[in-house]
């Protein structure tokens, strides 16, 4: 087999080691891994690449994205072009992005639509999850989804008024069928009767004038988070369904997460890099309205808890929920923090801000932050091992980096197609020094470099086990 590409010198990284080592790739596949491989037979014409001094990473897989998404009145600003411009720039050469389909709508159809939304687009590789909002229609479609190589499916505890609340017996039914048919089921866990009564509380002209965006987190203390968690565990204890837990922010829903787990729930749980490392003292400031998330940044001692988590095996995977807005379409709450459109850009920072933070802020080890961002969400979302892993047959989804080399977080200088970013001036080691997706050389001297429509979906096999 003729090799195109050798990255030579580099340390390469899995979940288990690393290794000095050499990788050829051959047309998208990853050939061979080991040392010697620029002075073999096959190496002939070869690129070379030369990574002495630096870290080789399968490429990061962000297992939650929502691009182009219309939601509070307006549309989410990184679209299939720009955010996987971004994606690839960060290191992340696999996204899963959220169908949404109307309610009076079919999954299949609305499949459709997401697909005409990235066809043509995408410059890394990306798959879908698929969205319960009318779980009398849809619950019945999802054996014939998962047939078609989309194993898992998403319902929200909350947004009533967007028309995506899903009940408990929602919740149960699709636990249910995911369970028979090899899927699995996402949740936004949120308690949408107590949330509710809170934001009634305090949404009147007096409380808002007062408090401002610091009423996007009171009115969301952790127990809103935590009972819903609680609640869609006991859902699935009692169903044997698998079901994972979207976006988990506090230390308390990591508490009954790991208990769980510990008698032998069929839970898994993915925290975001935002709630890592940004905490809910930003809402007082005059534009917090930019961090309104949903679930909202919370306190110092969640983040601890959640790196702990992490460490211990009980949170598996570290996701960004991207959801970029521009300042005009943050300004459309003008005061009322019910209508900030929630959500922040990310994909093109999560893995500087892991490994920054993490790895060498000694909170984990590289090989554990591959496992986070790379390994663990290839095998639970059944991608594994064609992502995740650089060996033999894979494909050739590489980042390098460069371990000390830090860029200075500006969004005029990225490809997020937003006018702010939640980490501005922050200086983050971990960009990619090169990105390679299924071979194509895409990020060469932290530039993007590849084009629209090189990437490809992937269709999914069955979930499986970090």
């Amino acid at each position: 087999m003729k090799f195109d590409t050798i990255i030579t010198g580099g340390t390469v990284v899995s979940a288990e080691r690393t290794v000095k080592a050499d990788v050829a790739i051959a047309g998208e596949r990853i050939a061979a891994v080991g040392k010697g491989l620029a002075r073999s037979g096959e190496a002939a014409g070869a690129r070379i690449v030369d990574a002495a001094g630096k870290y080789v990473l399968p490429g990061a897989i962000d297992v939650h994205v929502h691009l182009e998404m219309p939601f509070c009145g307006t549309v989410s600003s990184d679209d299939y072009d720009s955010g996987t411009r971004a994606a690839a720039r960060g290191g992340v050469t696999t996204v899963l992005d959220f169908v949404i389909p109307h309610r009076d709508e079919s999954l299949a159809s609305a499949v459709d639509r997401w697909h005409a939304k990235a066809e043509g687009k995408a410059c890394v590789d990306y798959g879908f999850h698929v969205c319960i909002t009318n779980p009398a229609r849809h619950i019945p479609e999802i054996p014939a989804l998962i047939a078609s190589g989309i194993p898992t499916v998403k319902e929200f505890m909350i947004y009533a008024s967007q028309g995506w609340q899903a009940d408990d017996a929602a919740i149960f039914r699709a636990l249910e069928v995911t369970r028979e048919h090899g899927g699995m089921l996402l949740v936004h866990a949120e308690s949408a009767g107590v949330l509710d009564a809170l934001i009634e509380r305090y949404h009147n002209p007096a409380d808002m004038k007062k408090y401002g965006a610091r009423l996007h987190t009171m009115t969301r203390p952790n127990f809103v988070e935590a009972e819903a968690i609680q609640r869609a565990i006991t859902w699935a204890e009692a169903t044997g369904g698998r079901l994972y837990i979207v976006h988990m922010s506090t230390g308390q829903g990591t508490d009954i997460v790991a208990a769980a787990r510990r008698r032998g729930v069929d839970v898994l749980a993915e925290t975001c890099a935002q709630y890592l490392v940004l905490d809910d003292s930003l809402f007082g400031r005059k534009d917090g309205h930019l961090y309104a998330t949903c679930p909202q940044l919370k306190k110092p001692a969640d983040q601890e808890r959640l790196w702990r988590g992490l460490a211990r095996g009980e949170v598996s995977v570290i996701s960004t929920d991207t959801c970029s807005f521009t300042r005009e379409q943050k300004a459309m709450w003008q005061g009322d923090w019910t209508k900030i459109p929630m959500g922040m850009p990310g994909l093109e920072t999560l893995l500087p801000v892991v490994y920054t933070h993490g790895v060498l802020g000694a909170r984990m080890s590289i090989k554990e932050m591959v496992a986070k961002l790379s390994t663990n969400p290839a095998k639970i979302m059944g991608l594994y091992p064609r992502k995740g892993i650089i060996q033999p047959g894979s494909d050739a989804d590489i980042a390098i980096i460069e371990p000390e080399h830090r860029v200075k977080v500006d969004y005029r200088r990225m490809e997020t197609n937003t006018d702010w970013n939640p980490f501005q001036g922050w200086s983050l080691a971990g960009f990619a020094e090169k990105t390679f997706s299924r071979g194509q050389l895409v990020v060469d001297g932290y530039r993007f470099v590849g084009r629209n429509g090189w990437g490809k979906y992937q269709k999914r096999g069955t979930p499986g086990r970090p």
